[in-house]
């Protein structure tokens, strides 16, 4: 499943580029080792990217990168990685998809800096030359290059947490503002919860807070007073995990958990049912109910997602792989306001599945309990992946919109704060080609299946950098919403002009149509322009979660 990048962009065009590496001694051959590089520089600040090397002959199933800062030095954005700051040491631990490295093999996540570059670099403790200690350079030898991508290694697991960052920082707050509350919760370390269960439903309610400690790179989860506990055991082939859950709130009731700071992951909520959760020697194997042979096949439960660390929380409901039981997200900061999105409209659930099955390429796409439940609605790439749809639904769509620019030209300007910053794009065959304001080729995608943009990945697949990841990442969301091909400057338009054209991705135009503020997470890239259903308050004090009727 195609995850949601990390890119939080605010520096101006790369003009430059030059690098430097951590190197003082040659590393041994079994040593674990950590280089950065520079691969871009404009003046005012630059791009780095760290390559790890795991020189020992068996796998590792999580890294920690830390170094320092000199003074006056910043690091801004980064990806592949979370990041903790404490003064101006930086520690980098790996995402839930990109821990494991097998012997031999290479990792890297990147950042944006301003100031000098790193030194005293450490990686799982040890010197990142493998060696001696880190803190010298050297001048690059090779051009830089755009860092690197690492796709999941726990199959079945789904997407990676898209509430982060780390993931992004949401540039317009979500519509419902509601008064402010003068009863704020001091600043803590824990963060409360509150599960309020408005369904109408009888069902034994369960709750699961899963994640990555930020600090420590591992995986694990969370009892209900906020305790983080690493997850053991596991085998080659998956093993039954501890039941780690905790007790709902029941219908017309709530329940306030707690959430430590410094984790990222997932707070599941199932009904009637415990869900099965799964371990092996690599890590946690989430529920992938649209398999019809996943043990929660038949449990109904959602998710949200969510990351929690010194810069805040990010807290959203995802609709990415599944939309199953609504519910608003929302966060009240330290100055008493409150942000909240995800609300349904008044029966919005049982609209959302009137709709898809009215839509006969869609109606499979409906998965209903043998007692008569509906338990979910899957996201078009599951319901193809589970054969509920066409795999080639949207190919006519995309061949119109990909030869469109055979005569006329794309533009695509990527960043908001940017608007300078613009590549043009012709297509030649398959072939679609980038440039730049100065004529040179900076990207080319060769045209996408339909499951490359149902996933946002293959011929569409979005590296963390500042022109292919970018054009990458509009592309899809155009194509999702077709409007590539008639809106000839991307992204543009609004909700009015989306999925207006045939093939259309009817599941993300419904459940967007359900909801009170029209922002839902119904793909990778649903951020794009910003759409998506976030929360994040860089203060957070208290956040809850509503279980909507239905």
């Amino acid at each position: 499943m195609r995850r949601k990048r990390t890119l939080i962009l605010s520096a101006a065009a790369v003009v430059a580029a030059a690098g430097t590496a951590w190197i003082a001694l040659p590393a041994s051959a079994a040593a674990t080792t950590a280089v950065f590089t520079k691969t871009s520089d404009w003046g005012t600040g630059w791009q780095g990217d760290v390559t790890i090397t795991n020189g020992a002959s068996s796998a590792m199933s999580s890294w920690k990168v830390e170094f320092d800062l000199p003074a006056g030095a910043t690091i801004g954005s980064y990806w592949e990685a979370d990041m903790v700051a404490s003064g101006q040491h930086r520690t980098f631990t790996n995402r839930a998809w990109n821990g494991n490295v097998p012997g031999d093999g290479k990792v890297s996540f990147g950042f944006v800096g301003s100031g000098a570059t790193p030194i005293n670099c450490l990686i799982n403790g040890q010197p990142c030359a493998g060696s001696g200690g880190g803190g010298s350079t050297t001048a690059p030898t090779v051009a830089p290059t755009k860092p690197a991508t690492t796709a999941p290694t726990v199959a079945p697991t789904t997407k990676a947490p898209t509430a982060a960052p780390t993931s992004k920082t949401p540039t317009t707050a979500p519509a419902t503002k509601p008064a402010e509350d003068t009863s704020v919760p001091p600043a803590s370390s824990l963060l409360p919860v509150k599960v309020t269960n408005d369904t109408g439903r009888s069902d034994a309610v369960y709750l699961y807070v899963l994640g990555t400690n930020l600090t420590t790179g591992k995986l694990g989860y969370v009892n209900a007073d906020g305790a983080f506990t690493q997850w053991t055991g596991g085998g080659s082939v998956p093993v039954p995990a501890p039941d780690v859950s905790i007790a709902g709130p029941g219908n017309g009731s709530s329940k306030t958990i707690k959430m430590p700071k410094n984790l990222s992951g997932r707070l599941y909520m199932s009904f009637g049912k415990k869900l099965d959760f799964r371990l092996t020697t690599d890590g946690l194997v989430q529920p992938a109910p649209w398999a019809s042979g996943d043990p929660n096949h038949d449990i109904l439960f959602d998710w949200s997602e969510f990351t929690l660390n010194d810069s805040g929380l990010w807290l959203n409901s995802s609709q990415v792989d599944m939309f199953a039981v609504p519910h608003v997200v929302s966060v009240q900061g330290g100055d008493g306001v409150t942000l909240k999105t995800g609300e349904v409209k008044d029966g919005g659930r049982q609209k959302v599945i009137d709709q898809i099955k009215a839509q006969p390429d869609f109606a499979k796409s409906v998965v209903t309990r043998a007692d008569g439940t509906v338990l979910r609605v899957l996201a078009p790439g599951k319901a193809a992946d589970a054969g509920l749809m066409s795999a080639t639904y949207l190919d006519p769509y995309i061949t119109r919109a990909w030869n469109a620019y055979t005569s006329k030209t794309l533009t695509v300007v990527p960043f908001g704060d940017q608007p300078n910053t613009k590549f043009f794009g012709k297509t030649s065959g398959n072939v679609m080609n980038f440039t730049d304001g100065s004529g040179k080729t900076v990207a080319s995608f060769t045209k996408p299946s339909t499951a490359n943009v149902w996933g946002c990945d293959g011929a569409l697949g979005a590296p963390n950098d500042l022109v292919v990841g970018p054009i990458a990442r509009t592309l899809c969301a155009a194509m999702q919403r077709t409007t590539l091909g008639t809106l000839d400057t991307q992204p543009s338009g609004g909700a009015a002009d989306f999925y207006q054209g045939e093939p259309a991705n009817h599941y993300a135009k419904v459940i967007h149509e359900q909801m009170k503020d029209g922002k839902a997470y119904a793909f990778a890239f649903d951020d794009v322009q910003n759409q998506e259903s976030l929360v994040h308050s860089g203060d957070p004090r208290q956040a809850g979660i509503v279980l909507s009727p239905f």
